[in-house]
Protein backbone atom coordinates (compact mmCIF):
# COMPACT_ATOMS: atom_id res chain seq x y z
CA UNK A 1 0.00 0.00 0.00
CA UNK A 2 1.56 3.44 -0.89
CA UNK A 3 1.73 6.35 1.09
CA UNK A 4 -1.05 7.78 -1.25
CA UNK A 5 -3.60 4.90 -0.91
CA UNK A 6 -2.87 4.79 2.65
CA UNK A 7 -3.96 8.77 3.15
CA UNK A 8 -6.97 8.05 1.31
CA UNK A 9 -8.67 5.03 3.70
CA UNK A 10 -7.65 6.97 7.10
CA UNK A 11 -10.80 8.64 8.53
CA UNK A 12 -10.35 11.70 11.17
CA UNK A 13 -12.03 9.40 13.50
CA UNK A 14 -8.42 6.91 13.17
CA UNK A 15 -6.25 10.23 13.74
CA UNK A 16 -8.23 11.22 16.89
CA UNK A 17 -8.41 7.96 18.25
CA UNK A 18 -4.45 8.03 17.64
CA UNK A 19 -4.02 11.22 18.91
CA UNK A 20 -6.41 10.46 22.17
CA UNK A 21 -4.40 7.22 22.64
CA UNK A 22 -0.86 8.40 22.32
CA UNK A 23 -2.24 11.36 24.72
CA UNK A 24 -3.36 9.50 27.73
CA UNK A 25 -1.04 6.98 27.31
CA UNK A 26 1.93 9.46 27.74
CA UNK A 27 1.59 10.17 31.67
CA UNK A 28 1.97 6.39 32.03
CA UNK A 29 4.65 5.31 30.11
CA UNK A 30 6.64 8.81 31.69
CA UNK A 31 5.73 7.67 35.08
CA UNK A 32 6.63 4.46 34.70
CA UNK A 33 9.95 5.45 33.43
CA UNK A 34 10.77 7.62 36.22
CA UNK A 35 10.03 5.19 38.60
CA UNK A 36 12.16 2.31 36.94
CA UNK A 37 15.17 5.05 36.53
CA UNK A 38 14.90 6.15 39.77
CA UNK A 39 14.06 2.89 41.69
CA UNK A 40 15.04 3.37 44.81
CA UNK A 41 14.28 7.22 45.39
CA UNK A 42 10.75 6.20 44.38
CA UNK A 43 11.15 2.94 47.15
CA UNK A 44 11.68 5.18 49.95
CA UNK A 45 8.73 7.79 48.71
CA UNK A 46 6.43 4.86 48.16
CA UNK A 47 7.49 3.10 51.61
CA UNK A 48 6.13 6.50 53.27
CA UNK A 49 3.26 6.05 51.94
CA UNK A 50 2.38 2.55 52.87
CA UNK A 51 2.95 0.83 49.42
CA UNK A 52 5.63 -2.32 49.62
CA UNK A 53 8.11 -3.06 46.94
CA UNK A 54 6.28 -5.77 45.51
CA UNK A 55 3.39 -3.10 44.32
CA UNK A 56 5.73 -0.48 43.63
CA UNK A 57 7.08 -2.88 40.72
CA UNK A 58 3.32 -3.98 39.86
CA UNK A 59 2.70 -0.19 39.36
CA UNK A 60 5.92 0.18 37.63
CA UNK A 61 4.78 -2.74 35.17
CA UNK A 62 0.94 -1.40 34.89
CA UNK A 63 2.37 2.00 33.62
CA UNK A 64 4.87 0.63 31.17
CA UNK A 65 2.59 -2.25 29.82
CA UNK A 66 -0.62 -0.97 29.62
CA UNK A 67 0.65 2.74 28.94
CA UNK A 68 2.34 1.34 25.82
CA UNK A 69 -0.79 -0.72 24.75
CA UNK A 70 -2.80 1.91 24.45
CA UNK A 71 -0.22 3.90 22.78
CA UNK A 72 0.43 1.03 20.26
CA UNK A 73 -2.76 -0.53 19.96
CA UNK A 74 -1.67 -4.04 21.13
CA UNK A 75 -4.72 -5.25 23.15
CA UNK A 76 -5.56 -1.42 23.62
CA UNK A 77 -8.84 -2.31 25.21
CA UNK A 78 -7.23 -4.15 27.88
CA UNK A 79 -4.85 -1.73 28.95
CA UNK A 80 -7.38 1.47 28.47
CA UNK A 81 -9.61 -0.74 31.70
CA UNK A 82 -6.72 -1.84 33.40
CA UNK A 83 -5.60 1.98 33.66
CA UNK A 84 -8.71 3.26 34.02
CA UNK A 85 -9.23 0.94 36.93
CA UNK A 86 -5.40 2.14 38.83
CA UNK A 87 -6.84 6.07 38.19
CA UNK A 88 -9.74 5.48 40.36
CA UNK A 89 -7.99 3.13 42.68
CA UNK A 90 -5.18 6.02 43.23
CA UNK A 91 -7.46 8.62 43.35
CA UNK A 92 -9.27 6.84 45.66
CA UNK A 93 -6.75 5.41 48.14
CA UNK A 94 -4.14 8.61 47.75
CA UNK A 95 -5.71 11.51 46.73
CA UNK A 96 -8.69 12.53 48.98
CA UNK A 97 -7.54 15.36 51.46
CA UNK A 98 -10.05 17.40 50.03
CA UNK A 99 -8.69 20.36 52.41
CA UNK A 100 -5.72 20.48 50.14
CA UNK A 101 -6.63 22.04 46.51
CA UNK A 102 -3.74 20.06 44.77
CA UNK A 103 -4.81 17.02 46.41
CA UNK A 104 -8.51 17.71 45.32
CA UNK A 105 -6.99 18.55 41.37
CA UNK A 106 -5.02 15.60 41.40
CA UNK A 107 -8.05 13.43 42.24
CA UNK A 108 -10.32 15.21 39.27
CA UNK A 109 -7.42 14.58 36.83
CA UNK A 110 -7.45 11.06 38.19
CA UNK A 111 -11.08 10.66 37.32
CA UNK A 112 -10.94 12.20 34.06
CA UNK A 113 -8.05 10.13 32.91
CA UNK A 114 -10.49 7.42 33.69
CA UNK A 115 -13.47 8.44 32.07
CA UNK A 116 -10.75 8.95 29.21
CA UNK A 117 -9.43 5.35 29.46
CA UNK A 118 -12.92 3.74 30.05
CA UNK A 119 -14.45 5.31 26.70
CA UNK A 120 -11.69 4.37 24.94
CA UNK A 121 -11.98 0.85 26.43
CA UNK A 122 -15.57 1.02 24.30
CA UNK A 123 -14.86 2.80 21.22
CA UNK A 124 -11.46 0.50 20.56
CA UNK A 125 -7.92 1.75 18.92
CA UNK A 126 -9.14 2.73 15.54
CA UNK A 127 -7.18 1.30 12.46
CA UNK A 128 -4.18 2.88 13.76
CA UNK A 129 -2.95 0.23 16.20
CA UNK A 130 -0.27 -2.62 15.52
CA UNK A 131 -3.50 -4.49 16.84
CA UNK A 132 -5.25 -4.03 13.17
CA UNK A 133 -2.08 -4.40 10.99
CA UNK A 134 -1.44 -7.54 12.35
CA UNK A 135 -4.93 -8.83 11.23
CA UNK A 136 -4.71 -7.29 8.39
CA UNK A 137 -1.72 -9.07 7.58
CA UNK A 138 -3.03 -12.59 8.76
CA UNK A 139 -6.27 -12.16 6.94
CA UNK A 140 -3.33 -11.47 3.64
CA UNK A 141 -2.13 -14.96 4.61
CA UNK A 142 -5.07 -16.57 5.21
CA UNK A 143 -6.87 -15.26 1.56
CA UNK A 144 -3.20 -16.54 0.21
CA UNK A 145 -3.95 -20.11 1.04
CA UNK A 146 -6.53 -22.30 -0.23
CA UNK A 147 -9.96 -22.82 1.23
CA UNK A 148 -9.37 -26.15 3.00
CA UNK A 149 -6.00 -24.82 4.78
CA UNK A 150 -7.49 -21.26 5.46
CA UNK A 151 -7.97 -20.68 9.47
CA UNK A 152 -10.82 -18.64 9.86
CA UNK A 153 -10.22 -15.08 11.40
CA UNK A 154 -11.08 -13.98 14.25
CA UNK A 155 -11.48 -10.17 15.30
CA UNK A 156 -9.76 -8.75 17.96
CA UNK A 157 -11.12 -7.01 21.53
CA UNK A 158 -8.63 -3.45 19.92
CA UNK A 159 -8.84 -4.33 16.26
CA UNK A 160 -12.21 -2.83 15.25
CA UNK A 161 -14.94 -0.70 16.49
CA UNK A 162 -16.96 -0.95 19.43
CA UNK A 163 -18.21 -5.00 19.27
CA UNK A 164 -19.42 -4.43 22.72
CA UNK A 165 -23.31 -4.24 23.95
CA UNK A 166 -23.85 -0.64 24.66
Amino acid sequence: MTPTELAEKLHARDVVLLAGRLLLSLIFVHEGLELATHFEGAQKAMAALGVGTPLLVATIALQLGAGLSVALGILARLGAIGLGLFCLMTASLFHTNFASQNELLHFEKDLAIAGGMFILALSGAGRLAVDRVLIEMMKGRAGSKSETEAAPSESHLSAAGTSLPV
